[in-house]
């Protein structure tokens, strides 16, 4: 069996959008990523977005583990021109397309950003092909908020919508198995 740690990056502090917008993570609380590390497999496979916010979370939990490149397909749901806008400009500037994103998610997207499909598809992509590499292995990956969600969605078979009622907080762990026919979801948002 295949497991795949999930663990949300560190605080960013934002309070606008961030997608593909790379922002760094608050990494001075040094002892929730203690009690994180310490909850995580050793050994582990470690990978992560590209995004330094997920690539700085995953360098503090790296001493000890094996490294794999960071992957661009792990990265956040692409938000296009609401990157980097506060959640109340992108509802004054686009009230019904902002309303029917979070309340009928699914093929709705941004303007030049991604739907929740497509940004599942390309997660899931990656998700399949971690566990076919490295099959019977503890991985751990370090993302983000959607892209961990895209994984609870599929592996406990509910709706995108259902799966934004989660709460997936910063340095949290959501555990899914891989057993060579589908996931199987054993615990999110763990906080240790």
């Amino acid at each position: 069996m295949t497991r795949l740690w999930w663990v949300r990056h560190g605080p960013t502090h934002a309070r606008a959008f961030a997608g593909w917008r790379d922002i760094p993570a608050d990494l001075s609380d040094h002892a929730a990523l203690a009690r994180l590390n310490a909850h995580l497999p050793r050994p582990a496979l470690l990978v992560s977005s590209d995004l330094i916010r997920a690539s700085a979370t995953a360098d503090a939990l790296g001493p000890g583990r094996r490294r794999l490149p960071d992957d661009p397909a792990l990265r956040e749901f692409h938000f296009g021109d609401w990157d980097g806008l506060p959640f109340t400009e992108v509802a004054t500037r686009w009230p019904d397309l902002s309303r029917r994103y979070w309340e009928e998610p699914g093929h709705i997207a941004p303007p030049n950003g991604e739907s929740w499909i497509t940004a599942a598809a390309r997660i899931d992509a990656a998700a399949d092909a971690l566990a076919a590499a490295h099959p019977g292995q503890d991985i751990i990956a370090v993302a983000h908020f959607g892209a961990i969600l895209t994984q609870v969605q599929r592996a406990a078979a509910i709706s995108p919508y259902e799966a934004l009622a989660q709460d997936i907080a910063n340095l949290s762990v959501t555990c899914l198995q891989h057993d060579g026919g589908g996931w199987r979801l054993l615990g999110v948002n763990h906080c240790p």
